[in-house]
């Protein structure tokens, strides 16, 4: 069971350390200020709900339809390049320095429908929960077993996000820190895009009989 248990804990928490679109911006948030530990725990249900759907089975309808993957593929392409362009004018615009006290500028409503946007809108979410993670997960002795420890390493992970850049903000309480915090958001934004505008959704081996 421990073994189970670990495993998901690992597997999971090495594909999602890898800063994505999803990682970027939760730090995004937290770096603002701007309802971030919703943002977090809106990324953790979803990766908790996707692992179990996986796990379920949902892997198998995937691959069998898809025409669904080119439409994940060109829908996430859209919304990923349309972030980087919102960051890059941040960036180039700037912006005045960060209060701890600041009202957020966005409403909770607005962020949480972001955050779903950068969750569900980008293809990689699925390769990885509803495929890699499950796949391992089967193979396993204890699969539920694993499964918690899948969804512990996205509790573990996020936690840190959101924790770690809200942490940060004094320190980059300064507006060329957020230019740099900007650019470097838009930049990752637009290479996950033109990676799979260029490269489609690359399947893993097996997946696909």
């Amino acid at each position: 069971m421990l073994q189970s248990y670990l495993t998901g804990l690992m597997v999971c928490g090495g594909i999602i350390v890898a800063i994505g679109a999803q990682n970027a911006y939760i730090l995004g948030q937290a770096f603002r200020r701007e309802h971030h530990w919703w943002s977090a725990a809106m990324c953790m249900s979803a990766d908790a709900l996707l692992f179990t759907l996986g796990m379920l089975g949902v892997t198998a309808a995937l691959v069998a339809f898809p025409s669904a993957l080119d439409v994940l593929r060109w829908s996430g392409v859209a919304f990923l390049l349309w972030l980087s362009f919102l960051a890059m004018g941040r960036a180039l615009r700037g912006r005045s320095v960060l209060q701890a006290d600041a009202v957020s500028r966005r409403s909770l409503k607005a962020v949480l429908l972001t955050t779903l946007a950068v969750t569900l809108l980008n293809p990689q979410v699925y390769l990885d929960t509803l495929l890699l993670i499950p796949a391992v997960g089967a193979q396993q002795p204890e699969p539920m077993v694993f499964l918690a420890g899948a969804t512990s390493a996205s509790v573990i992970w996020f936690t840190l996000l959101a924790w770690g850049g809200a942490a940060l903000a004094p320190v980059l309480n300064r507006p060329a820190a957020w230019r740099v915090i900007d650019g470097s958001i838009a930049l990752i934004m637009l290479a996950i895009g033109l990676h799979l505008m260029l490269n489609g959704i690359v399947m893993p081996e097996g997946s696909v009989s």
